[in-house]
């Protein structure tokens, strides 16, 4: 290892089990060097296998339900007790969409479930940021990343309504990124990273034919959630101190792809 974040302290939101991004993260930060709490909606934390992992990186765990801007100030402060300080580095790794759980289709959702998923998806994000923003939690130089992926910017059908909710969590991350920068130092980015089987992504309609077809077009073939949870070190790290506002994409080259040869051959 490298001790890309010795010394360094964060909050990370969505482990739920060992598949997760957000899981896989933690155990390259704590590897790195870094102390942080980990966090997820009280149900998440009962479904899954958080206090494994909090065992395992020496981390405590605050429940916290992210659409709930109570439950945030609660958890930025104790969580800036338990480190002792400011933040350095936060991940926003959360998702959900109740429209795609219940099978229905985008031209014919529930707006209620709409809503839900919008909240959960992307508003809690703006919701985290506005809390570290207003009690200036983050260090000077901090890092903020959240999740995202390209069907914010391209036609994927049977990713419903969480193409719409990750295009608002990247318009969210350029906008207040903007305010976090200029007040202090800190950095916004969303990485956009290829399909990966997380709890999350075996819940989308065709998945598995998807992560197949993404293998095929990539020239590098499809990042891994630990492949991610690098980049995410990465960009949590001192080397990225100037890059911020950026959705940057980590997808093995799928998103600047028009057509492979190994997609070709199947229809020649």
């Amino acid at each position: 290892m490298y001790n890309l974040l010795k010394g360094k302290k964060g909050i990370i939101f969505g482990a739920l089990n060992e598949n997760s991004i957000a899981w896989k993260t933690a155990q390259r930060a704590h590897e790195e060097g870094a102390e942080f709490v980990l966090t997820n909606a009280p149900a998440s934390i009962r479904m899954g296998q958080l206090d494994v992992l909090a065992k395992k990186t020496g981390s405590q765990i605050i429940p916290a339900d992210a659409t709930s801007v109570e439950d945030l100030e609660n958890l930025i402060e104790k969580s800036m007790e338990i480190l002792g300080g400011k933040i350095d580095f936060v991940l926003h790794s959360i998702g959900m969409s109740v429209n795609v759980r219940k099978n229905k289709p985008y031209t014919d959702p529930n707006y209620d479930y709409t809503t839900k998923g919008w909240n959960v998806s992307a508003v809690s994000f703006h919701k985290v940021l506005n809390v570290l923003y207003h009690k200036k939690a983050m260090k000077d130089w901090g890092s903020i990343v959240a999740l995202t992926y390209m069907a914010a910017q391209r036609v994927f059908p049977d990713y419903n309504d969480m193409a719409d909710n990750k295009a608002y969590l990247e318009s969210i991350a350029r906008s207040f990124g903007y305010y976090f920068g200029r007040d202090f130092k800190v950095r916004v980015n969303t990485i956009s990273q290829s399909p990966t089987p997380t709890t999350a992504g075996n819940g989308v309609k065709g998945f598995d034919g998807f992560i197949n077809f993404s293998e095929k077009m990539s020239p590098l073939g499809n990042a891994s959630a630990a492949d991610c949870a690098d980049y995410t070190i990465s960009l949590f790290s001192d080397l990225t101190k100037k890059v911020t506002l950026q959705n940057l994409f980590h997808d093995g080259g799928f998103s600047n792809m028009g057509v492979s040869d190994a997609v070709m051959d199947k229809f020649e």
